[in-house]
C-alpha cells in the first residue's frame, strides 16, 4: 500500500501501472479535463490500447462538462471505450468517484481528478491565471481490494448504459486478513453503511482522531460523534481549507465552528493552496482515503469510493502528513471573530447544507 500527498507522485505512479498493464485498465473520474493532465492520460491510455490492453473510461457528464466532445472522440479513436455518467444535466446524482484499476490487481482512489490542478501539471485556469497544485491525497492498493474496486467500477459503467463487464469469481484469500476495506456507495445504496463504518472508527478511537476534509458541511450527528470522542479524552483535530473553490461550502463549515470549538475540537485552516483531500487517521492505525466529503451530497446523492486501511505503517505516514499540513495552517480558537455579513453568510450556508 502506498499513499501520495501530491499530484506529481500520484500521477507518476498511476502512469507506471498503466504502462505495465497487460489485459485491462478501468479508469473513472468525476472531473476529466482536456488539459495537460488530460492529454497525458489520453497518451498513456492510447499506448495501452496499442499493446492490446482493453481500456474503459468513465467520466461524470456534469463534472466534466467543460470537456469538449472532440476529446472523447479522440480517446475512442485510440481504442478506448468511453462512457459518460448522468448526461441529463438537471438530475441531482453525480459519479464523484476517482478510480483506476489495472489488471484487477492494482487500484487507486482518493481525491484527485484528471486535471492540472490535481496533478500539478502545467496549464492555465479558466481566468487565464497560472494553476498551482491543490493539496490532495490518493492511495494505491494491491490484491483482493483491487478486484473489489473493479466491481465498484462495473457498477457505474453498467449504470451508464454500457455493455456489462463480466467479473470472474474472486479466488479465496490467503490466511492473512485483509487490511483494506472498500467503502463504496451510490444513490440508494451504501451511504448509511459508509457513515456507520466511519462512526465506528471514530467511536473506537483512544488517542486521536485527525480529519482532513475539503468541503465541510456535515450533519449534526457527525459533530456529535467528534464531540463524544473529545469527552473520552481523544485528541480531535479537523483540518479544513483556508481558501476554497466553493466559498459557500466554506461558509457552511464556518457555521459549525462554534459548537466544535465549544466541544474541544481543534480546528485548523490550510493556507498555501486549495485543500481538496478527504482523509482521516485514527490512533496511527486506521486511515481513510477517498472521495467522500463531509457534506449532504456525498452521503446522499453521489457515487463515492474510499479505502479504510488498517495498517500501522500507513497510519504513521498519514499522521506525519497531517502534522506537516498543520505547519502550514492557521488554528482557529475561541477568540475567532467574523463580521456581521460573514456570520449571515455562514448561517445561510449552514441552513442550505442539504443543497450543497
Amino acid at each position: 500500500m502506498d499513499v501520495y500527498f501530491d499530484g506529481g507522485s500520484a500521477f507518476d505512479a498511476m502512469e507506471r501501472d498503466v504502462d505495465a498493464a497487460r489485459t485491462e485498465i478501468l479508469v473513472e473520474s468525476y472531473i476529466w479535463k482536456d488539459d495537460a493532465t488530460g492529454r497525458r492520460a489520453l497518451d498513456a491510455l492510447g499506448r495501452a490500447t496499442a499493446r492490446g490492453v482493453a481500456v474503459r473510461a468513465l467520466a461524470d457528464a456534469v463534472g466534466s462538462l467543460s470537456t469538449k466532445k472532440a476529446y472523447w472522440e479522440e480517446l475512442r479513436r485510440k481504442g478506448v471505450e468511453v462512457r459518460l455518467f448522468g448526461t441529463f444535466l438537471l438530475q441531482p446524482f453525480r459519479d464523484h468517484r476517482k478510480i483506476l484499476v489495472v489488471d484487477r490487481r492494482v487500484a487507486f482512489t482518493g481525491g484527485m481528478n484528471i486535471a492540472d490542478e490535481y496533478s500539478g501539471g502545467s496549464g492555465l485556469g479558466s481566468a487565464g491565471k497560472s494553476l498551482s497544485a491543490w493539496r490532495d491525497t490518493h492511495a494505491r492498493v494491491e490484491g483482493a481490494a483491487a478486484w473489489e474496486m473493479a466491481t465498484v467500477f462495473s457498477e457505474g459503467w453498467n449504470e451508464a448504459g454500457s455493455t456489462p463487464i463480466v467479473l470472474q469469481p474472486l479466488e479465496p484469500p490467503g490466511d492473512a486478513p485483509s487490511r483494506v476495506l472498500v467503502l463504496d456507495s451510490r444513490p440508494g445504496r451504501g451511504h448509511e453503511e459508509t457513515a456507520s463504518v466511519l462512526a465506528a472508527v471514530v467511536g473506537a478511537a483512544r488517542e486521536r482522531v485527525w480529519v482532513t476534509n475539503a468541503y465541510f458541511a456535515p450533519r449534526r450527528r457527525a459533530i456529535d460523534a467528534l464531540a463524544e470522542a473529545v469527552r473520552r479524552g481523544v485528541d480531535v483535530r479537523v483540518l479544513l481549507p483556508g481558501v476554497s473553490d466553493v466559498p459557500i461550502v466554506r461558509h457552511a463549515g464556518h457555521g459549525w465552528y462554534a459548537p466544535l470549538l465549544a466541544a474541544g475540537v481543534r480546528i485548523f485552516e490550510y493556507q498555501p493552496a486549495i485543500l481538496h483531500a478527504k482523509t482521516a487517521v485514527v490512533d496511527d492505525y486506521a486511515s481513510v482515503v477517498g472521495s467522500s466529503n463531509l457534506d449532504f451530497r456525498s452521503f446522499h446523492l453521489n457515487a463515492e469510493c474510499n479505502f479504510l486501511i488498517l495498517d500501522d505503517e500507513v497510519g504513521r505516514t498519514m499522521s506525519k502528513a497531517f502534522e506537516r499540513d498543520l505547519e502550514s495552517s492557521k488554528e482557529i480558537d475561541a477568540g475567532w471573530r467574523r463580521s456581521v455579513p460573514h456570520r449571515a453568510g455562514d448561517w445561510t450556508a449552514r441552513k442550505l447544507g442539504i443543497l450543497l
